[in-house]
């Protein structure tokens, strides 16, 4: 059985899949974003657009450094999230010695087990599913991206280096620097986080998470990839200063 964080993570590229399929944003004939309709434009697209107009406009028309500006803003909004899941993932590895000495101790009854594990995780105040806030958090950031993007005329039509924001990466090079920067994010993680990295099924996913992202990226608009590599390089940044000064368990400083 997968692990819940494998489990949201699938779950989050199963969503932004779907929403690249809404009529809504159909990149051949997309609605225009309506700032007083539901809550879907209202509250998430419009205020998404809106924002990548602006920060456009103080770097001289560029949307390519708008949705750099835009992405370092999102992630410092949620970085609270990300310090508490670093805590959390802290107090996880404390607690794996004591985790697989009940693991072993009514491993012939699951019940049983479940109940003392919650019992642990209250008497030390640990919440085995922050871990994945920040990804539930980030779903409809980068649903409203993709909307954002491919309905406002001006960020998928504008050029960008090589790129055409709304459209694919035609040397699928931003495909190739999302998904090595995936790896790179999710190798780091593991490596100060000792329980992820005698899991099994999180080794799997370090190289499962990455090709998925390739093959998903290749479909999508520029933006959106350039969007996911901006958050990955700033997430692998935020990950090196905070466990900089701590020592993986088990293992030596460097």
């Amino acid at each position: 059985m997968l692990p819940k964080k494998i489990k949201m993570a699938l779950l989050f590229l199963l969503i932004a899949l779907l929403s690249a399929g809404c009529s809504a944003a159909n990149p051949k004939n997309p609605l225009p974003i309506n700032p007083h309709g539901g809550i879907w434009d209202r509250f998430f697209v419009y205020p998404l657009s809106w924002l990548l107009q602006e920060a456009a406009s103080l770097v001289g028309g560029s949307y390519g450094l708008s949705i750099l500006i835009v992405t370092v803003l999102v992630r410092l909004v949620i970085l609270p999230l990300m310090i508490k899941q670093m805590k959390s993932s802290k107090r996880m590895q404390e607690l794996q010695p004591e985790m697989t000495k009940l693991k072993d101790k009514y491993k012939n009854d699951p019940q049983k087990y479940q109940q003392e594990m919650i019992k642990l995780y209250q008497v030390h105040q640990v919440n085995p599913l922050s871990g994945c806030l920040p990804i539930v958090i980030q779903m409809p950031i980068l649903m409203a991206f993709y909307h954002a993007i491919i309905r406002t005329a001006p960020i998928r039509e504008h050029d960008f280096l090589w790129l055409q924001l709304g459209q694919k990466d035609p040397f699928f090079i931003l495909p190739v620097l999302a998904a090595a920067t995936t790896f790179l994010q999710q190798w780091m993680t593991m490596r100060n986080n000792t329980a992820m990295a005698d899991n099994p099924q999180m080794k799997m996913m370090l190289y499962i998470m990455p090709v998925m992202i390739l093959v998903i990226s290749i479909s999508l608009p520029s933006a959106l990839s350039l969007y996911w590599v901006y958050g990955n390089i700033f997430t692998i940044t935020q990950t090196y200063f905070l466990y900089r000064d701590t020592t993986p368990q088990g293992g030596n400083k460097k």
